[in-house]
């Protein structure tokens, strides 16, 4: 047997420890190992260096690629270790620990859900590395499982560290009768008429059980009876009502459903109540219809949202401890397995609603506060049009850099220009009340030609998307949905102005979402530019976007998908490999928040078995294996996790000394590449691919937040030396920008000076 079929054969019988590893790390040494490690396995790596130096690899065999969703669970796993890192705040320590517990809902939601669907399809494809849909679904249930036993135990660990600084989440029983009394008039005047109790028996089906939502199954009897009746009362979060119930006027809180739970006797008045058990529910979100099929999108989609309410259930939590025959009971009703689909959680359901305690008011619990700076060339008061025209390019990176007074600034000036004739934009997820849509609106009552394309298929804003495109369409702005088929993920605007020497056209394109929110947690990138080839090209993709035509249209720098991106990026790999063995010094770099595609993945293996270097940083999910002897020797895979979320997408070519770097927002993944309108736009000025390249060096020496992968696909955190810088990459990109507008705001000043003189 070879080494590698060893190897092989070592990660099915051990999966827990090889590919992922972290599932089985235990909570209390990821804290006080000196360095933090997700999982090492020695054998493997004996194995792994028995292989032979210039192997014959089979570039088609499935070991050779990592699982996307267990890959995602890791991902999961590292942020779980921002939240037990006693370098960070105790707040956000909070704060990750409930992005765990919202990125597990989604990830049932989205892939569990899906992996559901297929195995009900009777689905016997195997996944690029192997694996069946069954397979993976009882993977990524042990994985889970590990994941949800390891969060209850740091949440117990979170909330005595909690406790020390006076911010406690008690039981009932934990208040004084005081206190109790005075919990309960806040109750019964307003959570009491929100209730709405529900019988089980022989003459009332089993109730609709709403996605996400947290329940209580109560067992009541009559007093002078034997028989129990049970009952679900549903928890009423949202619409103003909070997780957690504040005790008086300090920091201290009980969980809504405990105070139901104590007091049930309001809602079953002369009844005993026998238990009162928690459970909550996770529903598909994987409803799509065949858009080609429809006469009509937005009936479409508000159909596939209804559906989403009734959609089937993945996924059932109860409290450790809840009486066998309910929790099968229960498992029936909803028509799951209850081996496989019911999660026995001994700490609170729902752990994203942590974020209401993450967000209470202690600074020297929080972060440093960060407050993104004006970018250099916009410290200006001058029309940001003039700016871009006699400035030249320039690179705008959130959350160091302002979106305000950049991309929110760039719509607001071109709605009230006089100058402006047009303004053409993507829409994939924006704020419900951002300021985007209101400089759009009045852009078109300025009498402006505004032209919106929506993506209503934006996974959990398809309603925000729908309300958005009604309010445009009655302001006059032309809202249309894309292309069939295809999902817009691109994030460009084009403004067409007519300059003192003819129509120009603006653009901006980014990496992320046009959201105000998200533009001070999201780690971006934009390009403002009048680069007039790149306005032509964004010309005919808006031409192709508003009408679905794509006859022979031609792109002089743009790279758009599914048209050209995947098969530019799989030549530019294979240019590097033919220049590398003619001349040496290949390299690549690539900065993303995936990467599965199979071709991209097989091709950068060849890279490597030619000696290119290949950097990947990728957030989460990856297919990729680097350090495998003689097949990845020559790469690396690092994936960031900290303070901000990593989210630019940046695809760097060294190209014999002609380099090439291209932004967007696609991911190296067959959904992206293939069934997205998307696309990658070229930074060809010196000083701006100066700026891309400080940053993938910065990502290259981070020693805080980095996490290496090993060639057995699991993770080491990078552990500073004695004396080392800690501060890690958002630190020094929040010190940049900082320095940046200082130096802006002097020579500002001195220009002043000098025109006053």
């Amino acid at each position: 047997m070879t080494a590698a079929r060893k190897l092989d054969k070592h990660k099915g019988k051990k999966m827990d420890q090889v590919q992922q590893g972290a599932e089985a790390a235990p909570v209390k040494k990821a804290v006080s190992s000196r360095r933090r490690t997700i999982k090492t396995v020695p054998q493997a790596e004996k194995e792994l260096q028995k292989l032979p130096e210039t192997p014959d690899f089979d570039l088609d065999d499935s070991q050779w690629y990592l699982n996307r969703e267990l890959t995602w669970l890791a991902f999961n796993r590292r942020v779980m270790s921002e939240a037990s890192d006693t370098r960070t705040p105790l707040l956000e320590r909070i704060k990750f620990l409930a992005i765990v517990g919202a990125n597990l809902d989604e990830f049932f939601m989205k892939r569990i859900g899906g992996l559901k669907q297929q195995l009900a399809a009777g689905v016997q494809e195997l996944t690029i590395d192997g694996r069946t849909p069954r397979q993976q679904l009882q993977e990524c249930h042990t994985h889970v499982r590990t994941l949800v036993t390891d969060k209850a135990a740091l949440f117990r660990q979170l909330m005595k560290l909690l406790d020390d600084k006076g911010i406690e989440v008690v039981g009932w029983k934990d208040l004084t009768s005081r206190e109790q009394k005075g919990l309960r008039e806040l109750y019964a005047r307003d959570i009491y008429p929100l209730l709405t109790p529900q019988s089980i028996d022989p003459a009332h089906p089993f109730p609709f059980v709403s996605n996400l939502s947290l329940n209580l199954l109560v067992t009541v009897r009559y007093l002078r009876e034997k028989d129990v009746s049970l009952a679900r009362v549903k928890v009423p979060l949202g619409s103003g009502v909070a997780r957690f119930m504040r005790v008086g006027k300090g920091d201290r809180f009980v969980p809504l459903e405990e105070v139901m739970a104590a007091n049930l006797d309001m809602l079953f008045p002369g009844m005993k109540v026998v238990s009162c058990e928690f459970f909550r529910v996770t529903r598909n979100a994987n409803t799509e219809k065949d858009e080609e099929k429809a006469d009509d999108l937005v009936a479409m989609i508000e159909s596939e949202l209804q559906e989403r309410r009734f959609a089937p259930i993945v996924r059932l939590e109860v409290v450790s401890g809840m009486d066998p025959v309910h929790k099968g009971r229960l498992a029936a009703e909803l028509d799951l397995d209850e081996a496989s689909d019911v999660f026995e959680v001994s700490e609170m359901l729902g752990m994203r609603d942590l974020f209401e305690i993450a967000r209470l008011n202690y600074p020297k619990l929080h972060d440093p506060p960060h407050h993104p700076e004006d970018h250099p060339q916009l410290m200006s008061s001058r029309n940001i049009f003039h700016i871009i025209r006699n400035s030249g390019d320039f690179l705008v990176k959130h959350p160091y850099q302002s979106f305000a007074s950049s991309v929110e600034r760039f719509i607001n000036e071109a709605a009230d220009d006089p100058k402006v004739c047009a303004i053409k934009m993507t829409l994939y997820r924006t704020s419900k009340e951002g300021r985007l849509i209101e400089s759009l609106v009045r852009a078109a009552e300025n009498g402006k030609q505004v032209a919106v394309v929506v993506e209503l298929k934006a996974r959990f804003d398809e309603a925000a998307n729908l309300r958005i495109a009604e309010r445009m369409e009655e302001a006059g702005i032309h809202v249309t949905y894309g292309v069939v088929g295809l999902k817009t993920h691109c994030k460009v605007i084009l403004v067409v102005r007519r300059d003192y020497n003819g129509i120009r056209r603006y653009v901006h394109i980014g990496t992320g979402n046009y959201h105000t929110d998200t533009a001070r947690l999201y780690s971006d990138l934009g390009l403002f530019t009048s680069d007039d080839a790149i306005g032509q090209d964004l010309t005919e993709l808006f031409n192709y976007l508003t009408t679905g035509f794509s006859p022979k249209r031609t792109y002089k720098k743009l790279l758009p998908a599914p048209k050209l991106l995947k098969r530019s990026l799989l030549e530019k790999i294979e240019r590097e490999i033919a220049v590398h063995k003619e001349k040496g010094g290949g390299l690549i770099q690539f900065k993303m928040n995936a990467l599965d595609d199979g071709d991209i993945v097989k091709s950068l293996y060849r890279a490597c078995q030619a000696g290119v270097r290949v950097d990947l940083y990728v957030r989460d999910s990856c297919r990729f294996r680097p350090g495998v002897p003689g097949l990845s020797d020559t790469a690396k895979v690092v994936s960031i996790v900290g303070r901000f979320l990593e989210h630019s997408r940046l695809y760097y070519f060294r190209n014999n000394g002609q380099e090439e770097y291209f932004i967007g927002s696609a991911d190296a993944m067959k959904r992206n590449l293939e069934s997205r309108v998307e696309i990658l736009v070229p930074v060809e000025s010196p000083a701006l691919q100066q700026q891309l390249r400080e940053l993938l060096d910065a990502h290259a020496t981070d020693q805080r937040y980095a996490w290496d992968m090993q060639p057995d696909g699991s993770y080491l955190q990078r552990k500073p030396a004695n004396g080392q810088e800690q501060s890690g990459l958002h630190q020094l990109l929040i010190a940049q920008a900082s320095q940046s507008a200082r130096e802006a705001q002097r020579l500002k000043r001195r220009v002043t000076k000098l025109l006053s003189n």
